[in-house]
């Protein structure tokens, strides 16, 4: 029987060692998938930060946006269901979990890679690609890399409450 089909897409070394079980490190490579699905801190946090909108609105920023927080195919008018916000979300979420694991090179923990999705998510990915937030990590500063959240709290140079309330979330679970 293929273990593969038994065990979920998102276990690592360590969440394999934790459930008592031990592989040889061949397959543990084969439980490591390219498009791996996000952890339930990272989706916990974008819900909570973004919450469900099921009819198109324009964000602070004039951003259409539609279900929680997706801007891609959003416009005027369109409305869908809490499932095809679901299903936004993941596909969303696919693409910057990609940005982060290709912009990040230094080792993080999972926390960190949930509040760096988050921050990714929100701000884009350009705007993540060329911050110094991202540098400072980068750079093997996490501590700096951490007080760097609270700077992205503003839209058109006005401090957003909600902006603050997300970063102070990001930063926190960041420390983690």
């Amino acid at each position: 029987m293929d273990l593969n089909l038994l065990l979920p897409r998102t276990l690592t070394l360590a969440s394999v060692a934790a459930i008592g079980v031990h592989l040889a490190a061949p397959a543990v490579e084969q439980l490591r998938p390219v498009s791996t699905l996000s952890s339930p801190s990272t989706i916990g946090l974008i819900k909570q930060s973004e919450g469900l909108r099921t009819r198109a609105y324009q964000d602070s920023g004039g951003v259409w946006t539609i279900g929680y927080g997706h801007t891609t195919t959003a416009r005027p008018g369109q409305a869908i269901t809490a499932a095809q916000a679901e299903r936004l979300l993941r596909k969303d979420l696919q693409r910057f979990e990609r940005v982060v694991e290709e912009a990040v090179v230094v080792p993080i923990s999972e926390a960190q890679r949930s509040a760096l999705v988050s921050f990714a998510f929100n701000v884009g990915e350009e705007a993540f690609k060329g911050s110094t937030l991202l540098k400072r990590l980068n750079a093997g500063d996490k501590a700096a890399a951490a007080r760097e959240f609270q700077r992205w709290n503003k839209v058109d140079g006005r401090v957003v409450p909600g902006l603050s309330k997300r970063r102070e979330r990001e930063a926190e679970l960041f420390k983690w």
